[in-house]
């Protein structure tokens, strides 16, 4: 059987993607009035060549891109919802990496003000956007490269590159206390247990991260009752950063992160689920 298709209410991942855009437009503006904001922003990340620039400036690029092309006509691209979004994601990572670089040279490589004057352009664009009338259209529809989506699911992968890139920054920053928007980490948390459920699908395991979400997969034998033989236990942020590759699976058990017990509990061969 299929793992079901989990549902998110609009309303709240409009909220919830509002905070989280304004966490992270707090975040900038305080980097970019940094005395030593030029020194920052060429900090490395953990995401391969891309300094904090590129980071910021893919972070708005990604914020924007909703406000920015929803007017564009559809054009019969194949209909698609998260769980095929999620598979094929790393698809289009060199063509996002791409981007990426020329939107920095061309609209962000220039001194911290004008770094934070446009991401904040790129976080009002959206905002204005999410408390309209468009975002809330239930049947409205927008293309990506991968496909067509409902506006509203669309909403909830600008979910995930907030919440997952944020945490980048945060890392790349040393901000351990960056303040996620509790439901955004939450829509997020889900999505990508059930991304894992979608790729593995089974019962024989039991994913657990309290206390956003609870899902079962991997082939073998199904679990019906009483304590699961095979169950993974993790924290929100841990599972988000196994599911995208940003922290490896035996470095977060050898670390205590992960708590797995069972001879099919080992998550390795499947992760990550977003890349």
């Amino acid at each position: 059987m299929p793992p079901r298709t989990r549902s998110y209410d609009p309303a709240k991942v409009r909220t919830a993607l509002a905070g989280q855009v304004e966490a992270l437009r707090a975040a900038v503006r305080e980097l970019c009035a940094d005395p030593a904001a030029e020194q920052l922003l060429a900090r490395p990340t953990r995401l391969g060549g891309w300094r904090v620039r590129e980071l910021v400036a893919h972070l708005a690029l990604q914020i924007g891109w909703v406000p920015r092309h929803l007017d564009e006509p559809l054009r019969g691209a194949p209909p698609i919802g998260l769980a095929q979004w999620a598979a094929g994601v790393s698809e289009v990572a060199p063509l996002l990496d791409a981007g990426t670089r020329e939107y920095t040279a061309r609209a962000f490589d220039g001194g911290p003000a004008e770094v934070s004057a446009g991401f904040d352009h790129e976080a009002d664009a959206l905002l204005a956007l999410l408390a309209g009338p468009e975002a809330a259209d239930p049947v409205r529809r927008f293309e990506i490269r991968l496909g067509s989506m409902l506006l509203s699911d669309m909403l909830v992968t600008r979910l995930v590159e907030t919440v997952v890139h944020a945490d980048d920054l945060a890392d790349a920053l040393g901000l351990a206390d960056f303040a996620h928007d509790r439901q955004a980490v939450a829509a997020v948390v889900r999505l990508l247990a059930d991304a894992l459920a979608a790729q593995a699908p089974g019962g024989a395991v039991e994913l657990r991260v309290p206390p956003y979400a609870v899902v079962q997969a991997v082939q073998g034998p199904r679990h019906t009752r009483g304590t699961p033989p095979n169950v993974v236990e993790t924290d929100p942020l841990t599972w988000i950063r196994l599911a995208t590759g940003r922290t490896g699976w035996a470095t977060a058990v050898e670390e205590a992160l992960v708590r797995a017990s069972g001879e099919r509990s080992d998550l390795s061969g499947h992760l990550p689920v977003l890349a």
